[in-house]
């Protein structure tokens, strides 16, 4: 049994360290050797868990210890891990029901290829805005912009990187979205004092970020006539395999209205997904018996329609042929191994350490700005978890904030761009494994492309390092 209240012995910084750096060694010497891979990714995570363990156990810690606090972590975790589940039920149910395919013919003829990565970015950023959800954002317009822009014969890297960028520019700066309010309360600053105050690092990026997808559009991935041909020919198969009307949008409108009205993301999405389900078996006329398989192992077309399987081109079935909860499992591995090492760098003390080390460097107010970000950046590395490296962050800084009369805007604002709009840039975290997987682009194709999450912590250590001598950007206690 755990003996809760031995104290454990205080660890070395190198030790402390020892585990992040087994982690990124051992994916440099498989690219090096095998080429990059989520396999390659996957066994890294587990070597640098097994690194940690090695650590905890120095410390005077067991098994015990760690599969306890790996439990906790995946418990706090479970409304994320079943919106991951949800989201693959409704991959596959929307495609059962005509509900993606809708809005792909929808973006084909309504959206200028020229436009697409744009059209990702504020479509997303809006939607985002309103429900408070990236996740639900990426999830529904997302998906079906991903859908267009592949009908297109477009590059699917930089749409995917719009639809990140959109979606987490709206989770940033909507007071509905959990992240935001949990950033201001570890922080201790007002939810609308903490919105104003990320203006400054969320609107530059965000112009850019824009003007990146315009220059994108115009100057980089057009669709040339073959494509266009090709996508005229996707919607045209895809108009004869489904009813595309408006009782297929109704799985959408459920879920957006669901969303909006802040109703839990994974019932809303499992009810949109039944609901899809029910459709396709009474609107498509969809053959019942492929309904549950459907649901579970994802939409295949060589099931529910057979005859269209013999004349569908390979484009049309890698658009249609995907979800399921299934899909999502292998996702769930990653989930699970990162909590492992999570749950070693707590249960060792290796977390406690390197947050002290950081916050002793400090100096000055860049250097408090900066050691914020480092720490919000390291902590959801590891522990993939935004709410309690939010509040993990925030309990720590905030007295150091206080005696530099610097007002906790600014510290909840550090949280946001270190740990917010960087998650999703990481292949092992839970965002990061979402919005690849939801969005079928691999983190590292589309992490050049989601230019508003790279650019928040730059133009946040710009503000600070600037402060000096623009007296903007920073806020300090009181009247400004």
């Amino acid at each position: 049994m755990t003996n809760a209240q031995t104290p454990t012995p205080r660890l070395p910084l190198w030790l402390a360290l020892a585990p992040l750096i087994v982690l990124f060694g051992a994916i440099v010497a498989g690219v090096v050797t095998i080429g990059f891979s989520s396999d390659l990714l996957l066994v890294s995570i587990l070597i640098a868990a097994a690194s940690g363990g090695a650590v905890a156990m120095r410390q005077s810690r067991n098994w015990a210890d760690i599969q306890t606090e790996a439990g906790r972590r995946i418990a706090e975790a479970l409304p994320a891990i079943l919106i991951l589940l949800s989201i693959g039920a409704l991959l596959s149910s929307w495609m059962f029901s005509g509900t993606i395919p809708l809005m792909v013919t929808l973006g084909v003829d309504l959206i200028h290829p020229s436009f697409m990565a744009l059209t990702a970015f504020a479509a997303t950023a809006l939607m985002s805005t309103i429900s408070g959800t990236s996740w639900g954002a990426a999830g529904t317009i997302g998906v079906a912009l991903m859908g267009a822009a592949g009908a297109m014969g477009l590059p699917l890297a930089p749409v995917a990187g719009a639809v990140v960028s959109g979606a987490y520019f709206g989770d940033k700066l909507s007071p509905l979205s959990d992240m935001t309010n949990i950033a201001a309360i570890g922080a201790g600053a007002k939810l609308y004092d903490h919105i104003r105050h990320m203006l400054w690092t969320s609107l530059p990026p965000a112009l850019i970020a824009a003007l990146v997808y315009a220059a994108t559009g115009f100057f980089g991935t057009h669709a040339d006539g073959a494509a266009l041909t090709g996508a005229a020919e996707i919607k045209a198969a895809l108009k004869s395999i489904f009813h595309l009307n408006l009782v297929a949008a109704l799985p959408l409108f459920i879920a957006i209205g669901g969303i909006a009205l802040q109703r839990p993301p994974a019932l809303v999405i499992m009810t949109s997904s039944v609901i899809a389900i029910f459709i396709g078996v009474f609107a498509q006329g969809f053959p019942v018996e492929t309904a549950a398989g459907t649901l579970v192992k994802g939409f295949n077309l060589a099931l529910v329609q057979p005859e269209a399987n013999g004349f569908a081109t390979d484009s049309l079935k890698n658009l249609l042929n995907r979800g399921g909860v299934m899909s999502m499992s292998y996702t769930l591995m990653f989930v699970i191994a990162a909590f492992l090492l999570a749950a070693t760098m707590e249960v060792s003390g290796a977390m406690k350490t390197l947050l002290h080390a950081l916050l002793s460097a400090v100096r000055s107010a860049f250097g408090l700005i900066a050691a914020t970000m480092t720490a919000g950046f390291v902590m959801i590395a590891v522990t993939s978890h935004g709410g309690v490296t939010s509040l993990i962050v925030g309990g720590l800084f905030k007295k150091s904030y206080a005696d530099r009369g610097l007002a906790p805007e600014n510290l909840s604002r550090a949280i946001e761009d270190s740990v917010t709009v960087t998650e999703p840039l990481m292949p092992w975290t839970v965002s990061g494994l979402f919005m690849a997987g939801t969005l079928g682009v691999a983190t590292i194709d589309l992490l050049p492309w989601a230019v508003f999450c790279y650019l928040g912590p730059v133009f946040s250590l710009l503000f600070a390092g600037a402060y000096v001598l623009t007296g903007r950007g920073l806020k300090k206690v009181g009247p400004a």
